[in-house]
């Protein structure tokens, strides 16, 4: 039986998979390969880099011109910047894994003698000169996980492969790929040694191209899905496969786990003759979030950087100030998965549009105490302006202690607004986001479920930009066009105003406006 893969590389004969070497311009990296180039291949975390390593090692070696080896030096970062122990780690691991994939001894037999003669600060190099020499083929290196090794054990990997350059083809690897998250011009690396912070442009000035992995396209999305109704006959109604291109613009972490989550994980589901539906994607997707898978939660340890600050707050906020972010910062949070910067910059799916934020403001929504039950009506729909009345209250009350607990402050008071929603809000629906860089405000949809019916909330956040009265224009016209996008017929725009030398009875108002044949309620908060 084949399955949807969350966990490790693609195995063709047990999941579902998109033939990883079609992800790639082979005819590109071929053609590096034989300019004897050295070169970058980049990408986030789990979208089928060691997958696509894999499959070129088998290629080149079925070819017969090369002897390819991959190699995973991910066991060097424990060791931190002790370089001795870090490729006395590095060494046996390229020993094991080319004696696992090619049945070739030879780094087994003299890395140990070479990391004694020569000492950790040569000997990954010369182990590669000396298996060259001795290699009846050009090789050709694959390293994964590159940018895992820490300070100097890094920059001495980096350093001795330059020094190794020169004798290509004959004494040093032809080709060597090095695979990663992140571009090495991106890497900043603290030498304890040097006592200098060296930049992986200089360590690694060798460097050809880089080449970045992106994500499926939605005809490989639908391909992926298809080979599940093949094999067990169960059906995707469109509008379900339509979800999940737009929940995960391809993601290949998250487009396989929504198929897992709604065909394995989800009990009902697994009788194959119920065809899956956009409702059981949604919800599959819910349970995605609120388990914090580990890829999600590592994505959003990623949010704690000041690196990554500077770029994702502004696009929280809605700022309209784009040159502000650092170019360098700007590519590095795009190779880390977590925006991307076709047309602006924005987050760079829906799923991780939810996360980001309900993971900032996990610990502040459990710390409010308003209940649902509070704003229940008898019919059990929620009675959303008592509850946005009761949030401008708190808002007054507590906003300056509440937003300064923010590690992105310039959002806290969206932030804070969604976090007591999410806190009323999870008892029985959910709440959807858009927002970017640029937009100058935030949409929030409101799902609830109630006995009768499903009830969709439009709630529009905005930052008083110049004056009330224009503020409150735009906003209600972007109220009512993302009402009629959504399918709702409630709506409510909020005022955030920041104006340092204003009171906060100038700031609080509410009031009802008639608006192309809606009643929206405003509130200044």
């Amino acid at each position: 039986m084949r399955f949807f893969n969350t966990a490790g590389p693609v195995r063709p004969e047990k999941h579902y998979t998109i033939p990883a070497l079609s992800r790639f311009n082979l005819d590109e990296i071929l053609s590096l390969i034989d300019q004897e180039k050295y070169f970058v291949l980049h990408a986030p975390r789990q979208t089928g880099k060691t997958s696509g390593l894999l499959a070129l090692m088998d290629y080149l070696n079925q070819q017969g011109n090369h002897r390819c080896l991959y190699v995973n030096v991910e066991m060097g970062q424990a060791a931190r910047e002790d370089v001795d122990a870090a490729m006395r780690s590095i060494l046996a691991e390229m020993a094991s894994s080319a004696s696992y994939y090619l049945q070739d001894e030879t780094v087994k037999q003299f890395w140990p003698d070479i990391l004694k003669t020569t000492g950790a600060y040569e000997a990954f190099g010369e182990m590669l000169h000396q298996w060259a020499l001795k290699s009846s083929l050009p090789l050709v290196l694959l390293i994964d996980e590159i940018d895992a090794l820490v300070g100097d054990t890094l920059i001495s990997v980096l350093r001795q492969l330059r020094a190794g350059y020169p004798k290509r083809p004959r004494g040093f690897p032809q080709s060597v790929v090095l695979c990663g998250v992140r571009d090495v011009r991106d890497y900043r690396i603290h030498s304890s040694q040097e006592k200098s912070i060296i930049t992986g442009g200089s360590a690694f000035n060798i460097k050809a191209k880089s080449l970045r992995l992106g994500n499926f396209k939605q005809t490989e999305v639908q391909q992926l899905f298809e080979q599940h109704t093949e094999a067990t006959g169960q059906d995707f109604e469109k509008e379900a496969l339509e979800l999940v291109w737009s929940y995960t613009c391809g993601q290949p972490w998250l487009v396989n786990a929504l198929g897992y989550e709604v065909c394995f994980e989800t009990k009902a589901n697994r009788d194959r003759v119920i065809p899956i539906t956009a409702e059981m994607i949604g919800n599959a997707k819910e349970n995605l979030i609120l388990r914090r898978e580990t890829h999600l939660d590592q994505l959003v340890d990623k949010l704690q950087e000041e690196r990554v600050r500077k770029v994702i707050e502004p696009i929280l906020a809605g700022e309209n100030q784009p040159e502000q972010i650092p170019q360098d910062d700007l590519w590095y949070v795009r190779d880390l998965g977590l925006i991307t910067i076709e047309g602006h910059s924005q987050i760079a799916n829906r799923i991780y549009q939810e996360v980001i934020p309900r993971e900032m403001i996990h610990t502040t929504q459990l710390s409010i105490t308003h209940e649902s039950a509070w704003y229940r009506r008898s019919d059990g729909t929620l009675d959303t302006t008592k509850l946005l009345l009761a949030f401008q209250e708190f808002f007054r009350e507590h906003s300056e202690h509440w937003v300064e607990r923010f590690q992105y402050k310039e959002a806290g008071p969206q932030l804070l607004l969604q976090a007591f929603l999410q806190r009323v809000v999870n008892a029985g629906g959910r709440i959807e986001r858009e927002y970017g860089l640029g937009r100058m405000r935030t949409d929030l949809l409101v799902i609830w479920r109630y006995p009768h019916g499903l009830q969709k909330i439009v709630i529009e956040l905005k930052l008083l930009h110049k004056s009330l009265e224009k503020t409150i224009k735009d906003g209600l016209e972007q109220t009512a066009e993302y009402m009629d996008r959504c399918g709702s017929k409630e709506g409510y725009l909020i005022v955030f105003d920041r104006t340092p030398d204003k009171t906060w009875d100038e700031k609080i108002f509410h009031k009802t406006i008639l608006h192309q044949e809606n009643e929206l309620l405003v509130l200044g908060m």
